[in-house]
């Protein structure tokens, strides 16, 4: 993602070699191995389709560990970033975030955390889209992975 300004819209990062080459030349070969294992049984052709079901599985799993890694981080950031900028009433809450909406704040300026933050412990948003879409001054993250 470049440093040009970012929102809601346009905030989702692409990894061109991931998304648009490495999943369709694992997906379509997998989608044949299967056909294959299916029209013309063998022991060979479902091994090949196990093994191309497999590499499918680790190919999302090598996608979502470091996702996972990287929510984690974002939660200890805005842990972090909260305790500097919060009011006591609520820092004592901070806990009560899901990582899920960790995730949605980080994109709030500093101005708008604390209120965003207050909307989200009262019910009013739960998921990190709606948390994300509810962002009026967005602080972009340029470091994702």
């Amino acid at each position: 993602m470049s440093n040009l300004s970012q929102d809601f819209d346009n905030h989702t990062k692409f990894v061109p070699a991931f998304h648009f080459v490495a999943f369709p030349l694992l997906f379509f070969p997998t989608l044949f191995f299967l056909y294959r294992a299916v029209t013309a049984f063998s022991i060979d052709n479902l091994m090949m389709a196990l093994f191309a079901v497999a590499a499918l599985i680790v190919m999302f799993l090598a996608r979502l560990f470091p996702l996972g890694v990287q929510d984690r981080v974002i939660k200890l950031e805005e842990t972090l970033r909260m305790q500097e900028l919060f009011p006591d009433d609520l820092k004592a809450r901070i806990g009560e975030l899901s990582t899920a909406q960790f995730v949605g704040l980080r994109f709030a300026s500093d101005e708008e955390l604390a209120d965003l933050t207050r909307k989200v412990l009262d019910g009013g948003l739960d998921d990190r889209k709606s948390v994300k879409q509810a962002v009026k001054n967005w602080r972009a993250d340029n470091v994702r992975i």
